[in-house]
């Protein structure tokens, strides 16, 4: 005998949209307002944005959890662009996909030699955009700025340990607007740039 229809609708798909706000969920602990303006640029609620959460970490969490390189191309769909990058005497590839809500970014995957585990997983920036200008601290604005972007920036910077996965830090020392070199730790989700704690 067949089973029973079980009156649930089928899962949509997860999509770029959702895998979007899964990036936002992310970042709201630090950037509530720049979170909530995104957000209502995509049309979606909080629910919507925590019901895309949710499932992305289901499908991260299950048992039957396909390898990470495989889950970003069903999601994302192919790759818009792979590079080559050099991880000591490594060379691996970089998956690049782009994300709508930072037309100047990429979601950048990182994969090990096997090409199927994920060694790094954030936002750079896009290939053929132009990079901001890094001199003071008033230039480290929330979402401005990537991880790597920084650290070329205001070397040498001492990568730290973040609070959560998908969280970053650096320490470095960066001018002020009047001149004066402070000692600065700047926070990233995702790698992209979401607050300052100046000593």
């Amino acid at each position: 005998m067949g089973t029973m229809p079980s009156g649930k609708p089928p899962a949509s798909p997860f999509t770029v949209h959702d895998f979007q706000l899964v990036l936002l969920r992310r970042m709201a602990d630090h950037n509530p307002g720049l979170v909530e303006d995104a957000r209502h640029a995509l049309g979606v609620s909080i629910a919507d944005m925590r019901e895309a959460n949710r499932r992305w970490q289901a499908m991260v969490r299950s048992p039957r959890a396909r390898a990470a390189a495989s889950r970003y191309r069903s999601v994302l769909g192919a790759p818009e662009t792979v590079l080559t990058r050099k991880v000591g005497d490594l060379e691996c590839e970089a998956w690049l996909w782009p994300v709508t809500l930072w037309p100047d970014l990429r979601f950048e995957a990182l994969l090990a030699p096997n090409g199927s585990t994920v060694w790094n997983e954030w936002l750079v920036r896009a290939p053929e955009a132009e990079g901001p200008v890094l001199r003071t601290l008033a230039d480290l604005t929330p979402w401005s700025c990537t991880v790597d972007e920084v650290a070329r920036a205001f070397p040498p910077a001492r990568p730290l340990e973040g609070t959560a996965p998908t969280r970053w830090g650096l320490a470095f020392t960066a001018p002020d607007e009047t001149g004066v070199r402070r000692e600065v730790v700047a926070e990233f989700t995702w790698g992209l740039l979401q607050r300052l704690t100046v000593r």
